[in-house]
């Protein structure tokens, strides 16, 4: 079973916030159902709408929070259109939200769905398996262009271009077909140097794979929008992410409406240029060494959390 990232840590930044009477919060990211599972049990009159994109977790933590009743609601959902879903929800107005971005333990633990470097499988790395684009179309059918931009912009991969020509010439002579073909060709491509640093040389073209196929880094900034603009004054939302892509969106977004936006010298601050968040967190919050250890997953997560102290345009 899945072990939540930080979740003492969100129990207490979100906490204020859903101890409210009548409290609502989102699960953006559902997942198993772990984080969830501690809020529901935590807080006994919270309301708590788990979303997902991924239809299997979505049944799989439907029947594990089961046992909540009405008090836990299920909603299937992007974060491309998380605005509308948030509408639907108790009149649009939330009193939390909790992002715990990137892949689930649950994708990757199932070898099928070809998400891990470490286990052989066919290349897919969809999170909703109703979607039509996969890790193989890309790695064979994408220009050496798009391959190169993919790496480096979703990947941070110094050595892309040798990876993407290294793609090239082996599907000019066979379809690339499997994870383990792909994270061979990647540590064979890459300078004897590059593979001795940052754990298993293919992580990075892993990961900017799925973020590709996933749309994750797109639907980000709209989906940050879309909580903040449905959290009432005194509400919370806090973020985990995984990678300094993602950190760096949440990050810009949060010192944003944290600052006064009004002309220096002004002897009155109008309303809608004070700060519309207050930042919850000392810059970005990290696991423990003993969480580290106890769940090696939560290596690399980076959490952040704001109040919001004003209303924000929808």
């Amino acid at each position: 079973m899945h072990i939540p990232v930080l979740l003492d840590r969100c129990l207490e930044l979100l906490g204020p916030a859903v101890s409210e009477p009548n409290a609502v919060m989102v699960d953006a990211t559902l997942g198993l159902g772990g984080h969830s599972a501690a809020f529901l049990s935590t807080f006994p009159d919270l309301t708590l709408v788990g979303v997902d994109r991924d239809p299997i977790a979505l049944a799989k933590a439907a029947a594990r929070l089961a046992e909540f009743g009405e008090r836990f609601v299920p909603r299937a959902g992007e974060h491309e259109h998380l605005a509308s879903l948030l509408a639907t929800i108790n009149g649009g107005r939330i009193n939390a939200i909790l992002f715990d971005l990137g892949v689930s333990s649950m994708q990757l633990d199932e070898p099928q769905r070809g998400f891990s470097y470490s286990r052989d499988a066919p290349l897919d790395m969809r999170m909703n398996q109703e979607d039509e684009l996969t890790a193989r179309e890309i790695v064979n059918t994408y220009s050496e262009a798009d391959l190169v931009g993919i790496l480096r912009d979703y990947g941070e991969e110094r050595n892309a271009r040798r990876i993407a020509r290294a793609i090239i010439r082996q599907r000019a002579v066979a379809p690339i077909e499997s994870t383990s073909e792909l994270a061979d060709l990647v540590r064979d491509a890459l300078p004897q140097a590059a593979k001795r640093t940052g754990g298993n040389p293919a992580k990075r073209t892993f990961q900017a794979l799925r973020i590709e196929i996933n749309r994750e880094i797109q639907g980000l900034p709209a989906a940050i929008d879309a909580a903040l603009a449905a959290l009432v004054v005194g509400g919370r939302i806090a973020v985990i992410s995984y990678h300094s892509l993602e950190d760096r969106i949440v990050k810009r977004r949060f010192a944003a409406d944290s600052k006064e936006t009004s002309p220096i010298r002004l002897p009155v601050i109008p309303d809608d240029a004070r700060p519309s968040l207050r930042l919850l967190t000392r810059g970005a919050e990290v696991p423990s060494d003993t969480e580290i250890s106890d769940n090696p997953r939560a290596a690399s997560a980076k959490l952040r959390a704001a109040e919001c102290l004003r209303g924000h345009a929808a």
